[in-house]
């Protein structure tokens, strides 16, 4: 367990964690798609992420402790909304920073709205970059990497990742076809994408299998 990681931690309801991807924010990282949203915005690449069942309740410390046998420079909270678990994403964050990793959170609440919630606080703390703002499909973004339409800010609270620009670096995809058969997409995509990708993905696999 974690240096500061504590017996009663809240566990973390987790679509999936992918490691070692450089698809979701500078450097490689550990991608954590929690599970549940409240927001649930009109064209969302995850709508199967909306319900709060599913997925699988996991120790935030567990998903440090894997990040750091990784090699991971840090980590990404996507979703699924992380703020609709913000009990547990704090703890993710803080076990997180207390291992040295860094910490990027996409939101689909605004700053203001995270920090008028008792905890806000506490996770911004713990939070390098956030992305914030929902997804708004009438204004789709056309130059930047990693978020949808352009009301979507990036805002840095520490310096840790005060270098990185997104409107110039292009958009990564991460595709791994699993031992299970599953094929797992990291990266933006809009839901469009994502259908064409794991259709070709699954028509190649078609094809080589015959």
């Amino acid at each position: 367990m974690p240096a500061g990681a504590s017996s009663s931690e809240p566990s973390l309801r987790v679509a999936r964690v992918t490691h070692r991807t450089t698809a979701e924010g500078p450097g490689q990282r550990t991608a954590v798609w929690v599970q549940g949203c409240a927001i649930r915005c009109r064209g969302c690449i995850n709508p199967h992420l909306f319900s709060p069942h599913g997925g699988t309740l996991t120790e935030p410390s567990a998903i440090v402790e894997s990040a750091r046998e990784a090699g991971d420079e840090g980590i990404t909270l996507l979703g699924g909304e992380p703020v609709d678990q913000i009990d547990a994403v704090g703890e993710l964050a803080r076990l997180a920073h207390d291992a040295g990793l860094g910490v990027i959170c996409f939101t689909g609440y605004t700053i203001d709205q995270v920090l008028a919630r008792p905890e806000g606080d506490a996770l911004l703390g713990h939070v390098d970059l956030l992305v914030d703002g929902p997804y708004i499909d009438a204004i789709p973004e056309q130059e930047r990497a990693l978020v949808g339409s352009r009301n979507q800010r990036f805002i840095h609270l520490t310096g840790r990742y005060s270098d990185y620009d997104p409107a110039a670096v292009p958009d990564r995809v991460d595709v791994r076809i699993l031992p299970t058969g599953e094929v797992s997409i990291a990266g933006f995509l809009t839901a469009d994408g994502v259908g064409k990708l794991a259709s070709a993905v699954h028509a190649r696999r078609i094809f080589k299998a015959d």
